[in-house]
C-alpha cells in the first residue's frame, strides 16, 4: 500500500509493506491527520488553538487531546530554560512543533492497531517507521540535493529541524531572537512525539541544545552547527551502504 496526501501544509507519504492491511487503515491515518490540522492549526481561525488563544476557551475548557499537547509543550520548555515556548511575547499560540510529531505518531499507532508491522510514515521529511530497516536521508542544510548522512533505523522515528526551509523561524523563547547557533539538527527515538519536540526544542536552544537532546535516554543526534562542524552521538544509527529508502 502507498499512498500521498498534503496534510498541514506538507506532503505526507505512507508506505505499508505488509500484506492484508486493509485501504481503511490508511482512510483511518490521513482522516485523523486532516481533523488534527483543522483542531489544532493556529492559522486557523475556527480552530480550538485560535479560539483558546483568542480567550474564547479557557484552558480547563479544552480537549483532552489539546491539554496532552500543551502539557508536553510546558514539559519542553521548563525543560530548556524558556527557549523552547509555544507562548511567545507578541505572537500567537502555536504548539505546532509538537503537534506535528505528536499527531503523527498516533497516526502510526492507528496502524499498528489495525495490524501492520513493517510501515513508513514520512510528514515532510519527519519520520515513524515499524519494522526494518529503513534508510532515511538526512538533508544537508545548504544543498538541497545533497545528504549529509543516511540512517538506518527499525521501530524508531526521525526527525529534523533546520533553517533551510522555513529561514529562521525557530525562536529562542530565553531572548525573542531567531536561534541561529545551528543549521540543522537531526534526532532519532523510539517515537515520533518525541523526536520532534526534541529536535525543535533543541535547536531553540542553540549549541548547548545538542548536549542537551545527547542526554535524553534514548535519543541519537545529528547536528551541524553554524560553523558547518558535524555533531553526533556514538549511538546513531549509521547506514552501512549509500543510499536512502
Amino acid at each position: 500500500m502507498h499512498r500521498v496526501e498534503h496534510v498541514m501544509g506538507f506532503p505526507v507519504s505512507l508506505r505499508v509493506d505488509d500484506e492484508g492491511v486493509p485501504e481503511s487503515a490508511a482512510d483511518a491515518v490521513f482522516a485523523w491527520l486532516h481533523e488534527v490540522d483543522a483542531r489544532f492549526s493556529p492559522f486557523r481561525a475556527d480552530s480550538e488553538v485560535s479560539r483558546l488563544d483568542r480567550g474564547e476557551l479557557s484552558d480547563r475548557d479544552v480537549s483532552a487531546d489539546l491539554r496532552e499537547v500543551l502539557d508536553l509543550c510546558e514539559e519542553y520548555r521548563v525543560a530548556t530554560g524558556g527557549a523552547f515556548d509555544v507562548r511567545l511575547p507578541g505572537r500567537g499560540l502555536d504548539p505546532c512543533a509538537v503537534v506535528k510529531g505528536w499527531s503523527v505518531q498516533r497516526g502510526a499507532d492507528l496502524l499498528r492497531a489495525a495490524g501492520a508491522t513493517r510501515f513508513c510514515l514520512n510528514a515532510g521529511g519527519d519520520v515513524a517507521c515499524a519494522g526494518g530497516p529503513w534508510r532515511v536521508g538526512v538533508r544537508h542544510p545548504e544543498h538541497a540535493d545533497q545528504l549529509c548522512t543516511v540512517l538506518e533505523l527499525t521501530d524508531a522515528a526521525v526527525a529534523t529541524s533546520a533553517r533551510y526551509e522555513r529561514g529562521d523561524h525557530i525562536v529562542d523563547g530565553r531572548t525573542g531572537r531567531p536561534a541561529t547557533g545551528l543549521l540543522s539538527l537531526t534526532v532519532v527515538a523510539a517515537s515520533l512525539t518525541e523526536a520532534d519536540s526534541v529536535a525543535t526544542a533543541a535547536f531553540a536552544m542553540g549549541p548547548d541544545g545538542v548536549d542537551w537532546a545527547a542526554s535524553l535516554p534514548g535519543c541519537e543526534v545529528f547536528a551541524v552547527d553554524a560553523q558547518r562542524r558535524v555533531l553526533r552521538t556514538p549511538g546513531l544509527p549509521v547506514a552501512q551502504a549509500a543510499g536512502a529508502r
